[in-house]
């Protein structure tokens, strides 16, 4: 598989794990009136184990790599940078401008989106 067709997947995925993130972080804060603090790495986290799933079993599929090692790996380096960068932004748009928790969270997303590729690339699935 080229790396341009993997990126696209790669991007796919994301985009759905977006979408799992966003309802997620909206149910939780707009509905469940839970805190954005806290409502934030459970969206990132389910976002990840949807990608990890989807990306294993498409984006990926190619790599023969050991489920268990290749779930640590993928936890530790993708979900480990989504969710401080996005506590991180999140908080900071929040707090600092005012910002809707989800909007922030759309900010959050898209500055870690190629090196998450990235270490999905070489460190997760390799």
């Amino acid at each position: 598989m080229t790396r341009l067709v993997r990126f696209l997947r790669f991007n796919a995925v994301g985009a759905l794990g977006v979408a799992v993130q966003l309802l997620s972080l909206w149910l939780l804060t707009g509905v469940a009136a839970v805190h954005y603090l806290i409502a934030t790495p459970v969206a990132v986290s389910l976002a990840v184990l949807h990608n990890f799933v989807w990306h294993r079993r498409w984006t990926w599929k190619d790599r023969d790599v050991h489920l268990t090692r290749a779930c640590a790996r993928f936890v530790l380096t993708n979900g480990v940078l989504s969710i401080v960068s996005n506590l991180g932004i999140t908080a900071a748009l929040v707090s600092g401008v005012h910002a809707h928790p989800v909007a922030a969270n759309i900010v959050a997303i898209a500055t870690s989106g190629l090196l998450n590729f990235w270490l999905g690339d070489v460190v997760v699935f390799r």
